[in-house]
Protein backbone atom coordinates (compact mmCIF):
# COMPACT_ATOMS: atom_id res chain seq x y z
CA UNK A 1 0.00 0.00 0.00
CA UNK A 2 1.51 3.36 -0.95
CA UNK A 3 1.85 6.36 1.30
CA UNK A 4 -0.30 8.31 -1.13
CA UNK A 5 -3.22 5.89 -0.69
CA UNK A 6 -2.84 6.11 3.11
CA UNK A 7 -2.99 9.90 3.01
CA UNK A 8 -5.89 9.90 0.57
CA UNK A 9 -7.89 7.53 2.75
CA UNK A 10 -7.18 9.65 5.81
CA UNK A 11 -8.25 12.83 4.03
CA UNK A 12 -11.41 11.14 2.75
CA UNK A 13 -12.33 9.99 6.26
CA UNK A 14 -11.86 13.50 7.68
CA UNK A 15 -14.00 15.02 4.94
CA UNK A 16 -16.72 12.39 5.47
CA UNK A 17 -16.95 13.15 9.19
CA UNK A 18 -17.21 16.88 8.55
CA UNK A 19 -19.88 16.29 5.91
CA UNK A 20 -21.90 14.19 8.36
CA UNK A 21 -21.76 17.02 10.89
CA UNK A 22 -22.97 19.47 8.25
CA UNK A 23 -25.85 17.15 7.38
CA UNK A 24 -26.78 16.95 11.06
CA UNK A 25 -26.92 20.75 11.24
CA UNK A 26 -29.14 20.79 8.16
CA UNK A 27 -31.62 18.46 9.88
CA UNK A 28 -31.80 20.85 12.84
CA UNK A 29 -32.63 23.78 10.52
CA UNK A 30 -35.54 22.08 8.78
CA UNK A 31 -39.15 23.10 9.34
CA UNK A 32 -40.25 19.85 10.96
CA UNK A 33 -42.38 19.04 13.98
CA UNK A 34 -39.59 18.66 16.53
CA UNK A 35 -37.55 21.56 15.17
CA UNK A 36 -40.37 23.93 16.13
CA UNK A 37 -40.40 22.83 19.77
CA UNK A 38 -38.41 24.28 22.62
CA UNK A 39 -35.25 22.18 23.17
CA UNK A 40 -36.14 21.73 26.84
CA UNK A 41 -39.41 20.10 25.81
CA UNK A 42 -37.62 17.73 23.44
CA UNK A 43 -35.01 16.84 26.02
CA UNK A 44 -37.57 16.12 28.71
CA UNK A 45 -39.83 14.21 26.34
CA UNK A 46 -37.14 11.96 24.92
CA UNK A 47 -35.65 11.31 28.35
CA UNK A 48 -39.11 10.15 29.43
CA UNK A 49 -39.38 7.83 26.41
CA UNK A 50 -35.89 6.44 27.04
CA UNK A 51 -36.82 5.78 30.68
CA UNK A 52 -39.95 3.92 29.59
CA UNK A 53 -38.05 1.75 27.10
CA UNK A 54 -35.41 0.84 29.69
CA UNK A 55 -37.71 0.35 32.69
CA UNK A 56 -40.56 -1.62 31.11
CA UNK A 57 -40.67 -5.41 31.10
CA UNK A 58 -43.15 -5.55 28.22
CA UNK A 59 -41.63 -6.09 24.78
CA UNK A 60 -44.69 -4.57 23.09
CA UNK A 61 -44.12 -1.31 24.98
CA UNK A 62 -40.51 -1.21 23.82
CA UNK A 63 -41.68 -1.70 20.24
CA UNK A 64 -44.38 0.96 20.62
CA UNK A 65 -41.84 3.45 21.96
CA UNK A 66 -39.49 2.68 19.08
CA UNK A 67 -42.17 3.21 16.44
CA UNK A 68 -43.34 6.39 18.18
CA UNK A 69 -39.81 7.81 18.02
CA UNK A 70 -39.54 6.79 14.37
CA UNK A 71 -42.84 8.52 13.59
CA UNK A 72 -41.59 11.69 15.28
CA UNK A 73 -38.48 11.53 13.10
CA UNK A 74 -40.62 11.15 9.98
CA UNK A 75 -42.75 14.20 10.81
CA UNK A 76 -39.57 16.13 11.62
CA UNK A 77 -38.15 15.51 8.13
CA UNK A 78 -35.36 13.28 9.47
CA UNK A 79 -34.72 10.54 6.94
CA UNK A 80 -34.96 6.92 7.98
CA UNK A 81 -31.71 6.25 6.14
CA UNK A 82 -29.93 8.63 8.53
CA UNK A 83 -31.37 6.74 11.49
CA UNK A 84 -30.44 3.39 9.97
CA UNK A 85 -26.84 4.33 9.21
CA UNK A 86 -26.16 6.21 12.43
CA UNK A 87 -28.15 4.21 14.98
CA UNK A 88 -29.99 1.10 13.88
CA UNK A 89 -27.22 -0.79 12.10
CA UNK A 90 -24.33 0.07 14.47
CA UNK A 91 -26.42 -0.64 17.57
CA UNK A 92 -27.77 -3.89 16.12
CA UNK A 93 -24.28 -5.14 15.30
CA UNK A 94 -22.71 -4.10 18.61
CA UNK A 95 -25.60 -5.15 20.85
CA UNK A 96 -26.19 -8.32 18.83
CA UNK A 97 -22.70 -9.56 19.64
CA UNK A 98 -23.32 -8.91 23.34
CA UNK A 99 -26.78 -10.49 23.32
CA UNK A 100 -25.86 -13.59 21.32
CA UNK A 101 -24.59 -15.68 24.30
CA UNK A 102 -27.95 -15.19 26.04
CA UNK A 103 -29.60 -17.28 23.31
CA UNK A 104 -27.65 -20.35 24.38
CA UNK A 105 -26.85 -19.76 28.08
CA UNK A 106 -30.22 -18.63 29.47
CA UNK A 107 -32.15 -21.57 30.98
CA UNK A 108 -35.63 -22.26 29.66
CA UNK A 109 -37.69 -24.32 27.21
CA UNK A 110 -35.83 -25.03 24.00
CA UNK A 111 -36.96 -23.48 20.74
CA UNK A 112 -34.23 -25.05 18.62
CA UNK A 113 -32.31 -28.18 19.59
CA UNK A 114 -29.20 -27.79 17.46
CA UNK A 115 -27.86 -25.38 18.46
CA UNK A 116 -29.77 -25.09 21.73
CA UNK A 117 -31.69 -21.81 21.73
CA UNK A 118 -34.12 -21.23 24.58
CA UNK A 119 -37.28 -19.15 24.63
CA UNK A 120 -36.06 -17.19 27.64
CA UNK A 121 -32.74 -16.57 25.92
CA UNK A 122 -34.45 -15.26 22.80
CA UNK A 123 -36.64 -13.00 24.93
CA UNK A 124 -33.65 -11.64 26.86
CA UNK A 125 -31.67 -10.98 23.67
CA UNK A 126 -34.66 -9.29 22.02
CA UNK A 127 -35.18 -7.09 25.07
CA UNK A 128 -31.54 -6.02 25.11
CA UNK A 129 -31.44 -5.17 21.41
CA UNK A 130 -34.86 -3.50 21.48
CA UNK A 131 -34.02 -1.30 24.44
CA UNK A 132 -30.67 -0.30 22.97
CA UNK A 133 -32.21 0.48 19.58
CA UNK A 134 -35.01 2.54 21.11
CA UNK A 135 -32.71 4.53 23.41
CA UNK A 136 -30.21 5.19 20.61
CA UNK A 137 -32.99 6.24 18.23
CA UNK A 138 -34.46 8.70 20.73
CA UNK A 139 -31.04 10.17 21.51
CA UNK A 140 -30.13 10.52 17.83
CA UNK A 141 -33.44 12.17 16.93
CA UNK A 142 -32.95 14.63 19.78
CA UNK A 143 -29.47 15.55 18.55
CA UNK A 144 -30.44 15.77 14.87
CA UNK A 145 -33.48 17.96 15.52
CA UNK A 146 -31.77 20.38 17.91
CA UNK A 147 -29.00 22.90 17.35
CA UNK A 148 -26.01 22.16 19.56
CA UNK A 149 -26.07 25.46 21.56
CA UNK A 150 -29.79 24.99 22.19
CA UNK A 151 -29.21 21.43 23.37
CA UNK A 152 -26.54 22.63 25.80
CA UNK A 153 -28.98 25.30 27.01
CA UNK A 154 -31.59 22.61 27.62
CA UNK A 155 -29.10 20.48 29.55
CA UNK A 156 -28.23 23.47 31.70
CA UNK A 157 -31.95 24.01 32.35
CA UNK A 158 -31.97 20.55 33.95
CA UNK A 159 -29.39 21.83 36.45
CA UNK A 160 -26.54 19.92 34.91
CA UNK A 161 -23.27 21.21 36.45
CA UNK A 162 -21.51 23.99 34.60
CA UNK A 163 -18.35 21.91 34.35
CA UNK A 164 -20.21 19.23 32.38
CA UNK A 165 -21.67 21.84 30.02
CA UNK A 166 -18.25 23.38 29.46
CA UNK A 167 -16.70 19.97 28.76
CA UNK A 168 -19.45 19.08 26.27
CA UNK A 169 -19.23 22.41 24.49
CA UNK A 170 -15.44 22.42 24.29
CA UNK A 171 -15.35 18.77 23.20
CA UNK A 172 -17.64 19.47 20.27
CA UNK A 173 -15.54 22.43 19.18
CA UNK A 174 -12.26 20.59 19.62
CA UNK A 175 -13.44 17.64 17.56
CA UNK A 176 -13.94 19.92 14.57
CA UNK A 177 -10.73 21.79 15.23
CA UNK A 178 -8.73 18.56 15.32
CA UNK A 179 -10.44 17.29 12.20
CA UNK A 180 -9.66 20.50 10.34
CA UNK A 181 -6.08 20.56 11.64
CA UNK A 182 -5.58 16.92 10.69
CA UNK A 183 -7.03 17.53 7.24
CA UNK A 184 -4.68 20.47 6.65
CA UNK A 185 -1.71 18.53 7.99
CA UNK A 186 -2.33 15.48 5.81
CA UNK A 187 -2.97 17.67 2.76
CA UNK A 188 0.36 19.42 3.35
CA UNK A 189 2.14 16.09 3.73
CA UNK A 190 0.53 14.74 0.60
CA UNK A 191 1.63 17.73 -1.48
CA UNK A 192 5.27 17.08 -0.49
CA UNK A 193 5.35 13.35 -1.32
CA UNK A 194 6.46 12.36 -4.80
CA UNK A 195 7.27 8.64 -4.60
CA UNK A 196 5.71 5.86 -2.50
CA UNK A 197 7.28 5.30 0.94
CA UNK A 198 8.02 2.02 2.66
CA UNK A 199 6.07 0.68 5.62
CA UNK A 200 8.48 1.94 8.26
CA UNK A 201 8.38 5.47 6.88
CA UNK A 202 4.59 5.42 6.72
CA UNK A 203 4.36 4.38 10.38
CA UNK A 204 6.82 7.10 11.34
CA UNK A 205 4.75 9.61 9.37
CA UNK A 206 1.54 8.59 11.13
CA UNK A 207 3.17 8.83 14.57
CA UNK A 208 4.66 12.23 13.75
CA UNK A 209 1.29 13.55 12.60
CA UNK A 210 -0.38 12.34 15.79
CA UNK A 211 2.28 14.05 17.88
CA UNK A 212 1.88 17.32 16.03
CA UNK A 213 -1.91 17.25 16.49
CA UNK A 214 -1.59 16.61 20.23
CA UNK A 215 0.94 19.42 20.57
CA UNK A 216 -1.28 21.86 18.68
CA UNK A 217 -4.30 20.86 20.75
CA UNK A 218 -2.50 21.40 24.06
CA UNK A 219 -1.12 24.76 22.97
CA UNK A 220 -4.48 25.96 21.72
CA UNK A 221 -6.53 24.78 24.71
CA UNK A 222 -5.04 27.30 27.12
CA UNK A 223 -5.32 30.13 24.61
CA UNK A 224 -8.95 29.37 23.80
CA UNK A 225 -9.98 29.10 27.45
CA UNK A 226 -8.18 32.35 28.32
CA UNK A 227 -9.91 34.11 25.42
CA UNK A 228 -13.31 32.77 26.53
CA UNK A 229 -12.71 33.96 30.09
CA UNK A 230 -11.64 37.39 28.82
CA UNK A 231 -14.93 37.66 26.93
CA UNK A 232 -17.02 36.90 30.00
CA UNK A 233 -17.65 33.16 29.61
CA UNK A 234 -18.44 31.55 32.98
CA UNK A 235 -20.02 28.28 31.95
CA UNK A 236 -23.50 29.56 31.10
CA UNK A 237 -24.85 28.96 27.60
CA UNK A 238 -26.34 31.98 25.83
CA UNK A 239 -28.05 31.74 22.44
CA UNK A 240 -28.93 34.40 19.90
CA UNK A 241 -32.54 33.21 19.92
CA UNK A 242 -34.33 33.68 23.24
CA UNK A 243 -35.86 30.40 24.39
CA UNK A 244 -39.39 30.90 25.68
CA UNK A 245 -42.05 28.30 26.35
CA UNK A 246 -45.04 28.87 24.07
CA UNK A 247 -48.49 27.26 24.30
CA UNK A 248 -47.49 24.69 21.68
CA UNK A 249 -44.45 23.78 23.76
CA UNK A 250 -46.51 23.23 26.90
CA UNK A 251 -48.98 21.13 24.91
CA UNK A 252 -46.17 19.03 23.42
CA UNK A 253 -44.58 18.54 26.84
CA UNK A 254 -47.93 17.45 28.27
CA UNK A 255 -48.41 14.97 25.43
CA UNK A 256 -44.87 13.62 25.83
CA UNK A 257 -45.34 13.01 29.54
CA UNK A 258 -48.87 11.63 29.12
CA UNK A 259 -47.72 9.13 26.50
CA UNK A 260 -44.72 8.13 28.60
CA UNK A 261 -46.83 7.62 31.74
CA UNK A 262 -49.44 5.66 29.77
CA UNK A 263 -46.85 3.37 28.21
CA UNK A 264 -45.16 2.82 31.56
CA UNK A 265 -48.47 2.06 33.27
CA UNK A 266 -49.59 -0.34 30.52
CA UNK A 267 -46.21 -2.04 30.55
CA UNK A 268 -46.42 -2.55 34.31
CA UNK A 269 -49.74 -4.32 33.99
Amino acid sequence: MSSRSFLERSLASFVAIIEQAIVAEEFARRDGFLQKLDPRVKLGGFLALIFVSVATHNLAIVAATFFLATALAFFSEISLSALALRAWLPVALFTGVIAMPALFLTPGPALIRAPMITANGLRAATFLIGRAETAATCALILVLSTKWPHLLHALRALRLPRAVIVVLGMTQRYIFFLLRAAQDLFAARRSRIIAPLDGRTRRHLAAANAGVLISRSLDLSGEVYAAMQARGFRGEIHTLEALRMRPNDWLALTLFLAVAVTLFWVGGH
